[in-house]
């Protein structure tokens, strides 16, 4: 199998079924998705139970993000390429075929598609169409998001799986960012795909009900990749300057950008990673 996507849930079952019932519009046959069930308390596991098309599997706890993606990734044994993929989004027509493609054609051995963010008010198959036909050769080398990555199976060979560590609190698509590009291997965001993401909806709901402000704590991330107080800062910075540079680059072609905003009904560049 060229591709097997993982998709962490926990609760949100409207947004897990608008997602798969889009990859399998998009193109994706029902074998190539796995869903990780950690632990919903909804009606999520009688439904992923009546689609027995679609794999799954189910933990009696919540492993968190990274804990879910690293399963997938080992039950993937089959697959050259694992994307991991938000429960949240949509995607566009040939997603995830164009998703890989590009990165074949870049050289990339970890890939994210362009990202639209906010509420679903438009029409987005029209926005993707349009999106891609201005922006299919564009990329930025040197960065992935979280949102959905595609990982060559290759790099999970040489520098391991997404951390687990349940601190991190969402910040594992950076520590993994990271790692990568420590390594070497290269990455890149490509402009060849689009998907709308609703943003970060089971986060949002896990902080509401139990009142934190933050799932994990940002000074053990921070000193997992050894960055003291100084290297934070400048970590930061760069990040920063990068994504204005990116998205002034190409703006100055189409008024569009890799990673847009959707609010008020309009279009914003997010001029930030």
């Amino acid at each position: 199998m060229r591709y097997t996507v993982v998709i962490p849930v926990l609760n949100q079952l409207a947004y897990t079924r608008q997602c798969v019932e889009s990859l399998l519009a998009s193109g994706s046959p029902p074998g190539s998705l796995l869903v990780i069930d950690n632990g919903s308390t909804d009606e999520t596991p009688q439904w992923l139970a009546s689609r027995p098309e679609i794999p799954s599997w189910r933990n009696r706890v919540n492993l968190g993000c990274g804990g879910a993606w690293t399963q997938g990734a080992m039950m993937a044994l089959d697959s050259e390429w694992v994307v991991l993929l938000n429960n949240d989004v949509v995607v566009a027509p040939d997603g995830m075929a164009r998703l890989l493609d590009a990165a074949d054609r870049h050289g990339l051995d970890a890939a994210s598609p362009a990202l639209v963010e906010g509420p679903l008010d438009y029409d987005f198959l029209a926005h993707a169409r349009a999106f891609v036909q201005a922006m299919g050769d564009t990329i930025r080398r040197g960065w992935f998001h979280g949102v959905c990555f595609a990982v060559r199976r290759s790099v999970f060979e040489r520098i391991g799986f997404p951390d687990t560590d349940r601190q991190l609190g969402g910040r594992e698509d950076v520590e993994f960012l990271v790692r990568c590009m420590r390594h070497g291997v290269p990455v890149g965001t490509v402009g060849a795909t689009l998907i709308h993401h609703f943003g970060s909806i089971t986060q949002k709901a896990i902080k509401e009900a139990t009142g934190q402000q933050d799932l994990g704590d940002r000074h053990h991330f921070y000193a997992k990749l050894g960055m003291g107080w100084w290297q934070r800062r400048l970590f930061k910075a760069r990040r920063r300057r990068q994504a204005l540079e990116w998205s002034r680059a190409e703006r100055r072609g189409h008024d569009l950008s890799m990673h847009m905003q959707r609010a008020g009904g309009g279009w914003q560049h997010a001029e930030y990673l």
